[in-house]
């Protein structure tokens, strides 16, 4: 078995930005046992969201001028599946369900993603096995063993951490059982323990060779970098409609219907940042809605908080205060 090397509770990027990327470890650290209050299972609940139940996270793009290094990253190591492809655009998923698409830069000069200004944090992905889990952190590990970052658990959660090729985060994780997670005043409770990602494997995985390809993964949540707190909690509470679940120093986490979180805005590296320049890694985050009622809901909070939006039948296209493209969508 390849071994994965441990890095504590937490990631530290071995990349141009690793300054900013331990100040953001640390932050998180804060962030993490630091979130609420410790209270216990039976006490008071989550806040309750605008956003009605059947709400999931869809498809993250990221723009880059590695498309077959990045498809090789998420295929071969993360497992997904390749739903269709051409040379610019590759569309990756799980049993025909999209969950991610990458598509190539139009310059290969193109700037890489700067993690002092908005933009992605990590993408993701939720397995519903600790099997699961475990095959993929080892073959991402296999496959790129520098990407492992670091690993957490976060009590709601079991977290690893790595980088994709291009620098962009990637976070793979199990739900610890919901009715175990820990509420206050509507909002849940977060750790940072240490998780030893070999002991994970041998308990889940045990001397088994992992498949070839993932099942049971969805996009969980996206973590992104934004400029400011109370205009990323305006954006995306008071316009989108979730509901804030988590506040620590420097970070909110949201969410909708109970979940610990579906989105997070971090200003760990990105503290008063303004409109994103045009650079490799996030183009757009979607949203899944479960109906048009939903959306037109949504679209009136838009329209509350005089942020611009353009619609059509069945779908919405937003940005954040930072130009960070949302699309929502409903789906069946």
């Amino acid at each position: 078995m390849v071994k994965v090397l441990a890095r504590g509770p937490h990631r530290t990027r071995r990349t141009p930005w690793v300054f900013a990327a331990m100040l953001a470890a640390f932050a998180f650290i804060l962030a993490a046992c630091g979130t609420n209050p410790t209270t216990t299972a039976t006490g008071s609940g989550p806040a309750t969201s605008a956003l009605g139940p059947g709400l999931r996270m869809g498809p993250v793009e990221l723009v880059t001028s590695d498309l077959d290094g990045l498809q090789r990253f998420y295929t071969e190591g993360v497992g997904l599946s390749i739903i269709s492809s051409d040379e610019d655009d590759v569309v990756l998923g799980i049993e025909n369900t999209e969950l991610f698409r990458l598509i190539a830069a139009d310059s290969p000069d193109a700037a890489p993603d700067d993690y002092t200004q908005a933009g992605l944090y990590h993408s993701a992905f939720l397995f519903d096995q600790e099997e699961e889990l475990a095959a993929a952190v080892l073959r991402t590990a296999t496959l790129t063993p520098a990407s492992f970052q670091g690993s957490s658990d976060h009590k709601v959660s079991k977290a690893f951490y790595f980088a994709d090729p291009d620098g962009n985060g990637v976070e793979l994780y199990v739900d610890t059982p919901e009715n175990t997670w820990e509420w206050n005043d509507g909002l849940v409770t977060m750790g940072s323990a240490a998780l030893d990602p070999n002991a994970f494997i041998a308990e889940h995985l045990g001397n088994r060779a992992p498949a070839t390809q993932a099942s049971g993964v969805s996009m969980g949540h996206v973590h992104l970098r934004g400029g400011d707190l109370t205009e990323a909690e305006r954006f995306y509470e008071d316009g989108l409609g979730f509901a804030v679940s988590a506040r620590s120093q420097g970070a909110i986490f949201l969410a909708a219907n109970g979940y610990h979180h579906h989105l997070a805005v971090n200003t760990w590296s990105s503290s008063g940042a303004g409109q994103r320049p045009e650079t490799l890694g996030l183009r757009t985050v979607t949203i899944l809605l479960s109906s048009e009622t939903e959306l037109e809901s949504l679209a009136a909070r838009l329209s509350a908080i005089n942020a611009p939006f353009t619609s059509s039948t069945g779908t919405l296209v937003t940005s954040d205060p930072w130009g960070t493209q949302i699309r929502v969508r409903v789906t069946a």
